[in-house]
């Protein structure tokens, strides 16, 4: 059996040399992918079937139409905050995604046009190399949406560009655009926005017709920054749900419906 043949919201395609491209779609009347509830399970899943298939060396991932990913689905974020079994999925699909991309033994690529928020951009920058257009607009918007950003900032961004900027952009959802996240050390590389896709699959041909054990060991003894950084992760993600379940995180959904200002709670419990 195929494993990739489960896979709706994610379209797989093989590429000679042993590439895998990942493609996060759009939906029907949409600009930009958004992750919904089967998107969210898909992209968590996607890096196991990946690492276990014998003909994939490499995986580039990016999105559809207009930019890399939207985000999160606004309807799952409602569930999330009405049902506590909802918040509990995401909570294990959430820590899913983000582990079995650091313990997936095969390079992933990422190539990132226009918009990256959500989970696709968990997916863009804990790529092992990150390609972004000179225009592509990075954005962690969870403070905004009155949760703490507990997905996968706190185990990537200080190691990526430190711990100043990392809290100046969470804390205040500061939009990055491409040629700065190269300069601050977020993003691997920076190129035209037309040529992202190129690159990312020349950047992917170099990794396929390398020693792959030197490549995935590299990777592995790397990623072990990561891995001390796994209680961080856990604890920002666990707040971030704790946030699904209060008051600000209905209002952070209003204000982006409505598409005006939050007015949150003036004082925090914490």
């Amino acid at each position: 059996m195929n494993p990739y043949e489960r896979y709706t919201d994610l379209r797989l395609t093989r590429h000679p040399d042993g590439i895998l491209e990942i493609v996060m779609a759009c939906r029907p009347g949409q600009k930009l992918p958004t992750a919904d509830a089967r998107t969210h399970y898909e992209m968590a899943e996607i890096w196991r079937d990946f690492d276990a298939d014998p003909q994939a060396k490499v995986a580039v991932i990016r999105g559809e139409g207009g930019g890399f990913s939207a985000g999160g689905d606004l309807g799952l974020v409602e569930q999330m905050a009405a049902d506590f079994d909802v918040r509990a999925r995401v909570w294990r699909e959430a820590k899913d995604l983000v582990y079995h991309m650091i313990n997936c033994s095969k390079p992933i690529v990422s190539a990132m046009h226009g918009p990256a928020a959500g989970a696709g951009l968990v997916c863009g920058l804990l790529a092992d190399i990150s390609i972004a257009g000179r225009k592509a607009r990075l954005v962690d918007a969870h403070t905004r949406l009155g949760v703490a950003a507990g997905d996968h900032a706190a185990i990537i961004w200080p190691l990526l560009c430190g711990m100043a900027k990392a809290k100046y952009y969470l804390m205040l959802c500061e939009p990055i655009d491409g040629a700065e996240a190269e300069r601050i050390g977020l993003v691997s590389l920076v190129v035209d926005d037309d040529q992202v896709h190129d690159k990312a699959m020349e950047v992917a041909r170099r990794l396929a017709a390398g020693s792959q054990t030197a490549i995935k060991w590299t990777k592995y003894a790397l990623n072990n920054w990561l891995r001390m950084a796994g209680p961080t992760f856990d604890a920002s993600l666990a707040l971030e749900m704790m946030g699904f379940s209060g008051p600000d995180v209905t209002e952070g959904v209003a204000a982006l419906r409505e598409k005006r200002a939050a007015k949150f709670t003036p004082d925090s419990p914490f």
